[in-house]
């Protein structure tokens, strides 16, 4: 059962990648939905971020994820080497946590 749902899952995402290469040519798009649609996919990459450092679960994460998430945010934007982004976001929630706070 669990190989046929993998098997079906894997066709139908293989088919509808397949259907935006085909239809490409076929549908016209305005020139504004066509720059509107880089915006739309930082904005949904933007929701799911936001979602993820202050939600665990259905319950709000607490102060020290969204916290850890900031600092990595600047040090990312400071364009600091990633494994010091991932330390220093990991190490001021932990340090976080450790002093107490959800």
């Amino acid at each position: 059962m669990l190989i046929a749902a993998i098997v079906v899952l894997g066709v139908g995402t293989y088919s509808m990648r397949l259907g935006g290469v085909l239809l490409r040519g076929r549908l016209e798009l305005s020139d504004r939905l066509q720059r509107l649609l880089p915006m739309a996919a930082a904005a949904l990459l933007a929701a799911l971020a936001g979602t993820a450092a202050l939600m665990a679960g259905t319950e709000f994460a607490g102060a020290a994820r969204p916290a850890g998430v900031l600092v990595g945010g600047i040090l990312a934007w400071r364009k600091a080497p990633f494994v010091v982004v991932v330390l220093a976001a990991a190490g001021t929630a932990a340090l976080l946590r450790l002093a107490g706070l959800p």
